[in-house]
């Protein structure tokens, strides 16, 4: 095929075709066990998470000495208040992140790199991000998902030689997969890389690249055809940044993290050697996933950072705020605010621990826990940080700019609301994130019966799958009707003072009853059940609130074991799980009791412009343009903002 050729339109896909495309990306087997998808299963693994694993000791020594010298980096070189007032990370701080090895973090050290595990690189980036969230995202989106990760996993011995020093000490990365018309649905994607010869080349435009406009090497997804010598489908690449083609064409401005670099990056012919692919072809959204199984757990690192920063100011300022003869904190409405922002920011730091040490373990399979991690921490953060503006009251929206200008403390919560907006829907929308965990935790159920339930499948393969089913819910079910969550004694070493045995019991029985659940809704709807978004998504919630009450429970212990605030931990530990208990019970209602099925009316009156009245009375500040930006292939028409920082 000519190097020349390019797509005269996006491909035309049906939702089947999405889905088998999302489908053969998804790790198919379960080489290794799994806390969170055993709970989904109403299988309570105590054992897969306790005791807590602990790192290694020379990695938390190494992780230690890092931390101590980027604390005192952060403390005397990064002002978080001008990177948010300019918009921009000033280059002599990139420069001396490169210098003390931040970028290489999570590289081995044969490359040059830190060789630091997942729990320490969090607790890094969770100290930079909160002396400015716009770091934090550089150094992850470089990191977590940019080149070293998908090298680590998936590159050659050749590759890794070439690019990981590299990007352990001077050069910055991006992950480039998001187009203007394309977002959680890749099979929609429209930049090719068309063989030719040695290289491959590109055509397409790309949205969202976060550390785009500053890289010097991407990851960039591709779809390669079909041809002969080619088995096409979705593809990695490396590409260098300063490749002739390869123009930025916009760097994006947003309400929150105003110092990230993200962009808009156009490729137009652009030749990229056929030994910088990573990986084989078509599998590039294998690599985008498998990446994320870990790289998500950055945004909760992040999470955790903010809700320690909430705690703080809610502590300091509801002491020192008096309203009617006594402090607001004694003000029971208050007070119930600092509960939930104490015990939620011990339960994130404990799932997101308790995630990391596996990750660095290589025990378990944590794709679920990760995923989890993600959509659980980016929820509570934001609930936390809108809590504490309501703390604040009219303070809370006031900038820090501002209060610092009428002669107070200039505490940026309006700012840490905005910042923290994003991460329900980085990395995977809440929305996706629910579907995703969804499809992982029924995996077991279609495993068996998914012929059953599929509307394309012949008589023959439904008669197989039933009797595949039969066996397995023959086994399966009986299991769901008891367990340790029933016996008063159960989990007993959990009893010091306080008592969370208890909440590990009712783990034990909520896990069953969720798994009941399931199987109940998959009788019920069978091949409809994809459709079923909202009680997927309630499924999902119970699940992680399980998982944090489980993950906070193991951490309390483990912080008694070691002498280490464990009265203080069991007290947090038991208030979240009450809470959590709460919102547990509220989901199971509305399982079966919502609203759903009148939305879906709604929804369709909405698009069809039976409620347009409704609009009037209002002028739209929106002014003219596509809803979507044209993304035809060909040559830049704009002016290349790249700025590689040097």
């Amino acid at each position: 095929m000519s190097a020349s050729t390019t797509p005269s339109s996006r491909p035309a896909v049906t939702e089947r075709e999405a889905r088998e495309v999302a489908e053969a990306a998804r790790e198919q087997h379960w080489r290794k066990p799994s806390f969170a998808k055993e709970l989904f299963l109403g299988r309570f693994r105590l054992d897969l998470i306790h005791p807590h694993p602990l790192p290694d000791e020379e990695l938390a020594q190494r992780g230690e000495q890092f931390l101590a010298k980027l604390r005192d980096f952060v403390e005397t070189k990064v002002d978080g208040a001008l990177i948010e007032r300019e918009a921009r990370i000033p280059d002599e701080v990139i420069d001396g992140l490169k210098e003390l090895g931040a970028f290489g973090m999570k590289i081995d050290t044969k490359y040059g790199g830190l060789g630091l595990g997942q729990v320490y690189y969090n607790k890094a980036l969770a100290l930079v991000g909160s002396a400015s969230p716009a770091i934090g995202v550089l150094l992850s989106a470089h990191q977590s998902i940019g080149v070293p990760q998908p090298l680590k996993l998936f590159g050659t011995q050749e590759q890794r030689e070439r690019f990981l020093p590299r990007c352990a000490r001077t050069d910055i990365s991006a992950f480039l997969l998001t187009e203007p018309d394309v977002g959680s649905d890749p099979a929609r994607l429209a930049t090719t890389a068309i063989p030719d010869g040695d290289d491959y080349v590109l055509d397409g435009v790309k949205l969202w690249t976060t550390n785009g406009v500053v890289a010097d090497l991407l990851v960039v997804m591709a779809r390669v055809p079909k041809s002969e010598g080619h088995r096409g489908g979705i593809t990695a690449f490396v590409v260098e940044t300063n490749s002739p083609g390869v123009t930025v064409e916009n760097r994006n401005a947003f309400m929150g993290l105003r110092g990230i670099e993200n962009g808009v990056t156009r490729f137009h012919q652009v030749r990229v050697p056929a030994a910088n692919r990573v990986g084989e072809e078509g599998q590039g959204l294998k690599i985008a996933l498998t990446t994320l199984n870990t790289g998500r757990l950055s945004l909760p690192a992040s999470c955790v950072a903010a809700g320690k920063w909430c705690l703080k100011i809610a502590r300091e300022w509801s002491a020192a705020r008096e309203q009617w003869g006594k402090p607001v904190a004694h003000h029971e409405a208050v007070g119930s605010k600092i509960s939930f922002i104490a015990a939620t920011t011990f339960a994130l730091e404990a799932v997101t621990d308790l995630a990391s040490q596996m990750a660095d373990e290589d025990r378990n399979d944590i794709r679920i826990e990760g995923a989890l991690a993600k959509l659980y921490a980016s929820e509570m953060a934001w609930t936390m940080a809108d809590e504490l503006v309501q703390i604040r009251g009219g303070r809370g929206f006031e900038t820090a700019d501002s209060l610092r200008a009428r002669g107070e403390r200039g505490v940026p919560a309006e700012q840490l609301l905005r910042d923290l907006r994003i991460n329900r829907i980085f990395e995977g929308s809440t929305e996706i994130m629910h579907l995703l965990i969804a499809r992982e935790a029924v995996d077991a159920h279609l495993s068996v019966a998914g012929d059953l339930i599929d509307p394309e499948k012949s008589l023959g393969d439904k008669a197989r799958a039933g009797a595949n089913a039969g066996v397995f819910y023959a086994k399966w079910l009986p299991k769901l009707v008891a367990g340790p969550g029933q016996l008063p004694a159960s989990y007993g070493e959990f009893k010091h003072g306080v008592d969370l045995s208890g909440h590990l019991r009712y783990v034990e029985r909520t896990a069953r009853k969720l798994a009941r659940s399931t199987f109940y809704a998959m009788s019920r709807w069978q091949g409809r059940m994809e459709s079923k978004q909202g009680f997927l998504g309630r499924i999902v919630d119970i699940g992680a609130e399980l998982f944090a009450m489980s993950a906070s429970c193991v951490r309390a212990e483990l912080l008694r074991s070691q002498g280490d605030h464990g009265r203080e931990a069991y007290q947090l530990a038991d208030v979240f799980c009450r809470q959590a208990r709460i919102r547990i019970e509220e989901l199971f209602t509305r399982l079966w009791t919502n609203t759903d099925d009148l939305d879906r009316k709604v929804v369709k009156g909405v698009l069809s412009g039976t409620y347009e009245w409704l609009e009037q009375g209002i002028v739209d500040p929106s002014g003219e343009g596509p809803w979507i930006a044209d993304a035809t292939p060909g040559p830049s028409q704009r002016e290349n903002v790249h700025r590689p920082i040097r």
